[in-house]
């Protein structure tokens, strides 16, 4: 009977322990802190836990009642299995991870992705935990690009990698939901130039005066390009065995590339569907033809990723690529304007294949035909993107179209 009294007594003094513990676990306002919670000698609260990999980690709140909202996420992501510890590491570090995983992009592609990854990496949004990315964030990293001058368009490829990045990250449950799913049209503007293509009086003048006036002469290489749609890189891609004059066809399986630190390297065409044949016009055979005639011939062949026999050289005798294009092009526009004033269209060599896919669909081709042409793998770019069909073209076409009723 006495052995039952000292356990109650014992019982008793270790339950008055707690209580009194309980009461010295109070904040300077006299409210109890939960267990793990703490008080700084600043004033803050701290609320330390064990993560699901046994480490110890902590969290701070100005306040009790913000202290406990996070205690409250921390504790829900346990429950639901999200990786607290993986959330920790730094979006450059998820947008690396994602990018390893990529095994279907191209030389090119990747290269491209890999300027936009080093902005990424080089602005204090990189450096943030992914687990702390809110899409306040995401918002005001895109505007804030928008903002130092970049285009909306450019600023798409950003979303294109940073958005899959984190829906990753809610695939391997680092967190709870995607800060990047949003349109980003929902916050910047529309600052893409309108593509139009050159009129049949703006195509002869520009042929005319690069013909004329234009130095180093390029009057072949747009030519080509205005009567095929290549892109530039797919143009001086093009070897001696790409060329059937018999036939009168251009064979495009590769194209010809240069970036800073490589200087000429063979990748496969933008697509899949931009292996193609592309027959020959009459201007574009008499244009490849003089090209033939005046190629410079070096000694020994420049060879790059086994091609070699390049079509299109530059007067040293090595292949030309789309910068040396691009720059002629350039000067020639600021020639073209002292004449015409700003009036007359900026000429590129985009511009020239979309003049091209113009042509061919004002001059009736059907729409799968001229999506094989330009090797494009989705017929709504075809459409959307090149055609550019202005109010005179739909009334030739309606009254075609009313004569047969």
């Amino acid at each position: 009977m006495c052995y039952d009294n000292s356990i109650i007594h014992i019982g008793a003094l270790f339950q008055k322990g707690v209580c009194d513990l309980a009461e010295k676990r109070k904040d300077r306002n006299g409210r109890v802190l939960k267990t793990g919670e703490n008080q700084r000698k600043n004033g803050t609260y701290e609320y330390r836990y064990s993560d699901g990999h046994g480490k110890i980690r902590s969290v701070y709140g100005k306040t009790l009642e913000a202290l406990r909202k996070k205690e409250e996420a921390i504790q829900r992501d346990m429950a639901d299995g999200i990786d607290y510890t993986a959330g920790e590491i730094t979006v450059s570090e998820l947008v690396d991870r994602y990018m390893n995983l990529k095994r279907d992009l191209s030389e090119n592609t990747r290269r491209g992705y890999g300027t936009v990854i080093n902005r990424i990496k080089e602005a204090p949004f990189g450096e943030m935990k992914v687990r702390t990315v809110k899409l306040s964030d995401a918002k005001t990293f895109y505007i804030s690009l928008h903002d130092r001058g970049m285009k909306r368009n450019t600023i798409g490829i950003f979303h294109s990698v940073l958005h899959p990045a984190f829906e990753m990250a809610v695939d391997d449950d680092m967190i709870r939901k995607n800060p990047f799913k949003f349109q980003i049209a929902d916050i910047l503007p529309n600052d893409a130039g309108k593509r139009t293509a050159l009129t049949k009086a703006q195509q002869d003048a520009y042929l005319k005066y690069v013909q004329e006036y234009g130095q180093d002469n390029y009057y072949d290489d747009i030519v080509v390009l205005l009567g095929t749609g290549l892109r530039v890189s797919e143009l001086y891609g093009l070897t001696k065995q790409d060329v059937d004059f018999k036939t009168r066809c251009i064979y495009i399986d590769h194209q010809l590339c240069r970036t800073a630190d490589k200087p000429y390297f063979i990748t496969s065409p933008k697509t899949a569907s931009g292996v193609r044949t592309i027959p020959m016009t009459d201007a574009v055979y008499l244009a490849l033809k003089r090209v033939m005639k005046n190629r410079t011939v070096s000694k020994s062949e420049r060879i790059i990723d086994g091609y070699g026999g390049f079509i299109f050289l530059d007067k040293s005798g090595m292949p030309k690529v789309a910068m040396h294009l691009q720059n002629y092009m350039r000067g020639i526009q600021k020639k073209i304007n002292r004449i015409y004033g700003n009036s007359f269209p900026k000429v590129t060599p985009h511009v020239l294949r979309h003049t091209f896919c113009t042509n061919m669909q004002q001059g009736g081709i059907d729409v799968k035909s001229l999506q094989y042409l330009m090797g494009h793998s989705n017929v709504s770019v075809t459409l959307d993107v090149y055609t550019h069909t202005d109010f005179n073209a739909v009334q030739e076409a309606f009254a075609k179209v009313a004569a047969s009723l």
